[in-house]
């Protein structure tokens, strides 16, 4: 377990720019950033109406009311005790997730923007993106959201199938999907529809229906995903039939051959764009950008000149608030060392279909491209990995095995 400390502990706590609070971590052998990444910021959701049996995320099942205006007291309070971290630094991206942020009220997300505005400087064009699921759209609510300055959805579909949705246990049917989708185009012009694939009993001629019918609302992006058995997740414990890996494997390339065919640029392992319309908050994760993480259980990445921190905020709604209420929401931190910041790296990056650059890796670690040289000529040895001076990428075979490309990085 990593020890717990007070916010006002952590070096920067005081009101100092992020080099003058890191100055002091300066030791033989640490890391040398010449720029700071972008930064996002990411507000945590934790309540649902109903938990998916093979979600794993940090959500609750909204049994009582849910205390809102408490929340947003904590989720500001956690924000202003961030604050000397991030000083000075713009916001590039906005990312609300959960749970089910679409549950908030209109009023709730209006407060929780102006929350933002008012503490931290965002980027004029900024990405704000909210997760919603279809089970809670309200035409007006949604209308009120998009005034508030949410500028980008995220629709959690699932499936178009109502057999499959019950399989998934969702809350809503492919009528309500259908109407979720319409909203959105209504009131947004960047949205993203999120599909899973190789679902409980699913065949390729269904599969192929739920991306025809996807696609035929011409969504900007679409997050395609293979359902995976999570631990501690109810199909965990109790698995589903599920499609074989060679029927799962026929799924997805039918999936790559029908998003190419309606112009869409496979740009991730699970992420389809139209061009200029990839997702710039994801985008910053996988080229291992920074990101402010606030609310339960959320996660934060920040860079100094000679460090990068992690932390995790408290997971349980009510632990949450209360530890925002006494000025220390952050349970768990620790600097990524030297040995861990190649894979950490790597495990992001070569998500990317058509890699990175390779001065994005001194860039965003502060070391060598040589600290992992080892690990780069044993997977270009095996097929898995082409690299030229311009970029270094996963080739079609490390793509399809990308588990073992990544863990090939793993201690360098």
């Amino acid at each position: 377990m990593i020890p717990i400390k007070p916010v006002a502990s952590l070096p920067g706590a005081a009101p100092r720019s992020p080099a003058q609070a890191a100055l002091q971590y300066l030791q033989p052998g640490s890391l040398n950033l010449t720029a700071l990444p972008p930064l996002s910021l990411y507000i945590h959701w934790p309540w649902c109406v109903r938990k998916c049996p093979y979600c794993d995320f940090n959500s609750h099942e909204s049994k009582e009311p849910i205390p809102e205006q408490a929340y947003l007291d904590a989720l500001r309070a956690d924000l202003e005790m961030s604050l000397p971290l991030v000083w000075g630094r713009k916001i590039q991206t906005i990312f609300i997730g959960g749970g089910t942020p679409s549950l908030i009220s209109a009023a709730g997300l209006d407060r929780l923007l102006s929350d933002v505005r008012t503490l931290l400087p965002l980027d004029l064009h900024a990405e704000i993106t909210m997760e919603a699921n279809p089970g809670t759209f309200e035409a007006e609510k949604f209308r009120s959201f998009r005034a508030s300055g949410i500028n980008r959805l995220s629709i959690g579909i699932q499936s178009f199938n109502d057999r499959h949705l019950q399989a998934l246990g969702r809350i809503h049917g492919e009528a309500e999907a259908m109407r979720a989708v319409e909203i959105a185009h209504a009131n947004f012009d960047n949205f993203n529809l999120d599909l899973m694939f190789a679902l409980p009993g699913q065949t390729l001629a269904q599969a192929r229906q739920d991306i025809d019918t996807a696609l035929a609302f011409a969504p900007p992006h679409l997050s395609l995903y293979h359902l995976t058995m999570e631990p501690n997740t109810v199909f965990a414990k109790y698995p589903p039939q599920l499609p074989s890996d060679d029927e799962s494997a026929d799924i997805q390339d039918m999936i790559l051959d029908s998003t190419a065919g309606a112009g869409y640029e496979h740009y991730e392992v699970s992420a389809y764009a139209r061009p200029g319309r990839r997702a710039r908050h994801n985008l910053n994760y996988w080229q291992f950008g920074d990101y402010l993480g606030i609310g339960a259980g959320a996660h934060s990445k920040l860079s100094f000149p000679h460090r990068v921190l992690r932390q995790a905020r408290y997971k349980q709604p009510a632990s949450f608030i209360e530890a925002a209420r006494k000025g220390n929401a952050v349970a768990e931190e620790h600097e990524i060392g030297r040995g861990d910041m190649g894979f950490e790296f790597m495990l992001n990056a070569l998500r990317l279909t058509e890699g990175f650059a390779p001065n994005l890796f001194g860039e965003r670690t502060g070391m060598p491209i040589t600290a992992i040289e080892r690990a780069l000529d044993e997977a270009e040895a095996k097929g898995l990995l082409y690299r030229d001076f311009k970029v270094i990428r996963p080739t079609a075979l490390g793509q399809r095995f990308l588990n073992d490309l990544q863990e090939m990085f793993l201690g360098d």
